[in-house]
């Protein structure tokens, strides 16, 4: 039986959907089964934070030189706790999230030094006593993402835990906030790319060379790591 009449066939008038697709970097996880790009789910991140501790020096200064009032004066009628400063320890996806509410389009500078994706585990063992014996700290599920650079799926999953975060730090951009992402060179290829796919090409400053003070030299069959980069991305042409 010829089947040649009812074969299927690509051409102009029923073009194969990868001849529509732009230039672009695709990793495990950016589409779904269905091929639609996934969006970071921002709800199921948002957390609420629980303050600590308030540091307020310059107004306990101000109070112990009795310039209090003065001091009042200049801050114009605001009150004690209101924001200046915030340190705040947690991953930087959920914090991110829980903070957008607050200040979504208000944020002028960001700057971030993620993991290089090097596979390592950068924990460390602490000394004790004599120095002759060590122990090595539990950790939390926070600090074990923060200090191993190890992903499930290699590469692709550290690409989509770096366009989940650029992509809550671009909502969190004023229209004149800029960005600066401190990355290695084995990566930072990658990462430039992706950067481009959130913030535009159009958007893409500059890159950074940040020449280390001392190369890792001591290599076989290769050169010395001398430098990381610097992307500096804008959210728009302001």
């Amino acid at each position: 039986m010829d089947d040649t009449k009812n074969a299927f066939h690509w051409g102009p008038t029923n073009p194969h959907p990868l001849s529509k697709m732009r230039t672009e970097l695709v990793w495990d996880g950016k589409y779904d089964e269905f091929g639609t790009r996934r969006e970071v789910d921002i709800a199921a991140c948002a957390m609420p934070m629980q303050k600590i501790e308030t540091v307020d020096e310059p107004r306990q200064r101000a109070a112990a030189e009795g310039n209090l009032e003065l001091f009042e004066k200049e801050l114009g009628g605001k009150k004690r706790d209101d924001f200046r400063n915030r340190l705040i320890w947690g991953d930087n996806k959920l914090v991110m999230a829980s903070l957008l509410k607050e200040f979504k389009g208000r944020i002028d500078l960001i700057y971030i030094d993620p993991p290089f994706d090097v596979g390592a585990d950068f924990t460390m063992d602490m000394p004790i006593g004599d120095e002759k014996e060590t122990v090595g700290k539990d950790q939390s599920t926070l600090e074990m993402v923060a200090y191993r650079d190890m992903w499930g799926k290699g590469t692709d999953s550290y690409l989509h835990m770096m366009f989940e975060r650029l992509t809550l730090m671009k909502e969190m951009l004023s229209e004149k906030g800029s960005i600066y992402v401190h990355i290695g060179s084995r990566i930072s290829h990658a990462v430039r790319l992706l950067a481009d796919d959130v913030f535009g090409r159009e958007n893409n400053r500059a890159e950074i060379i940040w020449n280390r003070t001392s190369a890792h030299a001591n290599v076989i069959n290769n050169y010395g790591a001398i430098h990381d980069s610097v992307l500096f991305f804008s959210k728009t042409d302001k």
